[in-house]
C-alpha cells in the first residue's frame, strides 16, 4: 500500500504490542496498526509494515492490542441502585442529560466502544445516542432500543415501557419507534400476549430492518420467541430449573439447523447472578469510585446508601440458588450451536458501567471454560455481525474503523486484566491513555 504524504501527519502508528484481532485468528506478536483519521490503514507486523517518518507512534510493547469491546445489554438509565421504583421516580428528569451520559463515558473508558441499550425513554435514548455521534459527549457508539414492548408495563415505568393491545397497536408502537430511530426492538414477557400480537411485533421490524431482542427467563418466552421468528435471546433464565426443557432445547437446536436464517443469537448476562454470592463476600468491590464518574455526590451517596447490605436485597434473593443451573444452561445453548454474544445487564442492583464487560469475560473464561480467544470474538465480531455493522467495526482489519484498546500484559492468559485498560481509542481519536 502507497500512503500518500500529505496523511502522514494525521497517521498514528501502534507498534509492538501482541494484535488480538477479533475473528479469533492466531494473535500476531509485535504488531503495527497504522492508522489514519477514523480508518486503519495498514496492520501487519514491525517486520513487514514500514512506518513514514511524521507518523505518530504509540508503543504498546508489552501490550495485548484488540477492538473495542462491545456490551450488547447494558441500561445507561440505571446506574446500580437497589431499588427501581424509587430511582425512576426520583431520577427520571435526570435520565437524559445527567445518568444516561454518565453512564456511557463510564463504558468507554472501560474499553466499550459499542454499546447495546436496550430499555430507555425513546426521546432520551435517540438524544444520547446522536450526542455522542456527533461528539458533544463521551461514550460508546450506541446502539438503543427506546423503551422496551410488552403486555402491560408495570406501574410506574410506562416513560421507558410500551404496552400494546393487539395487533393494530403491536405494529403502530413498533412503526413509531422504527421512525425515531431506533436500532432494535426489545421484547419482553412476550408469554403474556397474544401470539398474534408477538408475531405482528416480529414482522413489523423486520419490515422496517431491525432485529428483534427477546428476554429468555421463562420456557414460553423461549418458545414463543423462537415460534415467532426472533433473532436474539437475552439472558439464561432467573428459573431456578436445573436445565432448559428439552422441547425448548430441540425447538432450538432446529432453528440453529437453519442456516438460510443466519446464527440463532444468545446474550446470556451470566456474570450478574453468578459473581452475586462472591460479592456478598467480599463487598470492597463496591466501593471502586470508577463508577462515581460524571455522577453527582448526591446520586452517588444515594446509590451508596441503597447497597449497603447487599446480602438483603430482595432483587438478588434467589440468586444462590440460580447460580448452579448457570453453567449447566450456558453449555445446553452453547452446544446446541447458539452464538453467544457478551452482554452483562449493566447499571442492574450492584452491577456498575465500569465494570460489568470484564467481569463478564472473566465468568465466561475462568468459570466456563470459553478459550479467551472466542470471549473476545463474542464481544467483538459477533456483536457487529449481529448489529449488521461488521464491514465498519468489530475487528482490527485494513478499512475498519479504529476502535481499539490496549492492555498491559497478556489477555489471552489473565482475562482479567481488562478490568484495567490501558488505552482506548474511538474512530482513530486517543480518549484514555495511561500508557507510560
Amino acid at each position: 500500500m502507497v500512503i500518500p504524504a500529505l496523511l502522514f501527519s494525521q497517521t498514528k502508528a501502534l507498534v509492538g504490542g501482541t494484535l488480538i484481532d477479533g475473528f479469533g485468528n492466531a494473535p500476531i506478536k509485535n504488531s503495527v496498526i497504522l492508522i489514519e483519521g477514523e480508518t486503519i490503514l495498514k496492520v501487519g507486523t514491525v517486520e513487514t509494515v514500514t512506518i513514514p517518518d511524521g507518523v505518530e507512534i504509540i508503543s504498546t510493547e508489552g501490550m495485548s492490542v484488540l477492538p473495542g469491546l462491545w456490551d450488547m445489554h447494558v441500561h445507561l438509565m440505571i446506574t446500580g441502585h437497589s431499588d427501581y421504583a424509587y430511582w425512576d421516580k426520583t431520577y427520571l428528569p435526570l435520565f437524559q442529560n445527567v445518568i444516561m451520559p454518565a453512564s456511557a463515558h463510564q463504558l468507554l473508558l472501560a474499553g466499550v466502544t459499542s454499546a447495546r441499550d436496550l430499555g430507555g425513554p425513546l426521546e432520551s435514548s435517540i438524544d444520547v445516542k446522536e450526542r455522542i455521534n456527533q461528539g458533544e459527549i463521551p461514550g460508546p457508539t450506541l446502539y438503543v432500543s427506546g423503551p422496551f414492548i410488552q403486555k402491560k408495563p408495570y406501574p410506574g415505568t410506562e416513560a421507558f415501557r410500551w404496552g400494546v393491545n393487539g395487533e393494530k397497536d403491536a405494529r403502530a408502537k413498533v412503526k413509531k419507534l422504527a421512525d425515531a430511530g431506533v436500532d432494535c426492538i426489545k421484547l419482553i414477557d412476550q408469554d403474556e400476549m397474544t401470539f398474534e400480537e408477538i408475531t405482528s411485533i416480529v414482522d413489523e421490524a423486520h419490515k422496517n430492518n431491525l432485529k428483534v431482542v427477546a428476554h429468555s427467563h421463562r420456557p414460553d418466552e423461549i418458545r414463543l420467541g423462537l415460534k415467532a421468528g426472533v433473532d436474539n435471546f437475552e439472558h439464561t433464565g432467573l428459573s431456578s430449573a436445573p436445565r432448559y426443557p428439552e422441547d425448548v432445547m430441540d425447538l432450538i437446536k432446529e432453528r440453529t439447523a437453519k442456516m438460510n436464517l443466519g446464527p440463532l443469537y444468545w446474550t446470556p448476562t451470566i456474570e450478574v447472578l453468578f459473581n452475586h454470592d462472591y460479592v456478598i463476600s467480599n463487598p470492597e468491590a463496591l466501593d471502586n469510585t470508577s463508577w462515581h464518574l460524571g455522577l453527582p455526590d448526591s446520586i452517588v451517596n444515594d446509590i451508596k446508601n441503597s447497597i449497603k447490605t447487599p446480602g438483603e436485597l430482595p432483587y438478588f434473593q434467589l440468586t444462590s440458588i440460580r447460580k448452579p443451573t448457570l453453567k449447566t444452561k450456558f453449555d445446553q445453548l452453547k452446544n446446541a450451536g447458539v452464538v453467544m454474544m457478551i452482554g452483562t445487564d449493566s447499571g442492574v442492583p450492584m452491577k456498575f458501567h465500569s465494570q460489568s464487560t470484564w467481569n463478564e469475560l472473566d465468568v465466561w473464561v475462568s468459570e466456563l471454560g470459553v478459550p479467551p480467544l472466542e470471549a473476545i470474538k463474542s464481544a467483538t465480531y459477533w456483536p457487529s455481525k449481529f448489529m449488521g455493522v461488521e464491514e465498519k467495526v468489530g475487528t482490527l482489519t485494513e478499512g475498519k474503523q479504529a476502535d481499539i484498546i490496549a492492555v498491559k500484559g497478556d489477555v489471552l492468559r489473565y482475562i482479567s486484566l481488562l478490568q484495567n485498560v490501558n488505552f482506548v481509542m474511538k474512530k482513530g481519536q486517543v480518549v484514555k491513555n495511561n500508557l507510560p
